[in-house]
């Protein structure tokens, strides 16, 4: 397992590598991540919380990037926070279930769940469920197509 983050952990466990990068610009080849995870994170791109540059597009970008390295028939478990779209500045984003499609729209949506505002979690259900929470828990399961290398 590789663990990518801007301030990598200085530790050493088996099978465990840590390395210093940007969501922005990982540090792997393209379609080469069978397995990608990505929990609560793309949703501080860009707001300069963890010492990043401002950036409006930040999340979008992160998403477009996690695509680029996934590997075909690879899997995304993605999660950040959902329901009425906002900026709470300089903490995170909330997005529309429907926006983050979007910034998936090459990969198939497989499940998604989430955990509603008074903390109901809930498995398999339409996105338009999440879609007016003031702050639920998105939870996406991505595939991209096609066969792998």
């Amino acid at each position: 397992m590789t663990f990518i983050d801007r301030r990598p952990l200085d530790v050493q466990l088996p099978g465990l590598t840590c390395q210093g990068g940007s969501i922005l610009e990982l540090p792997l080849a393209d379609r080469s991540v069978p397995s990608l995870s990505c929990l609560h994170v793309a949703e501080h791109i860009g707001l300069g919380r963890y010492g990043d540059p401002l950036n409006p597009h930040g999340t979008r970008q992160a998403c477009a990037e996690l695509g680029r390295v996934l590997a075909p028939g690879g899997n995304l478990y993605f999660s950040l926070p959902v329901g009425r779209p906002r900026v709470c500045f300089s903490a995170h984003r909330i997005h529309a279930p429907e926006t983050i499609m979007e910034y998936f729209a090459g990969l198939k949506l497989v499940e998604f769940s989430g955990v509603h505002d008074d903390g109901r979690y809930v498995a398999q259900v339409r996105l338009a469920e999440f879609t007016d929470s003031r702050f639920a828990n998105g939870m996406f399961w991505f595939q991209k197509s096609g066969e792998r290398d």
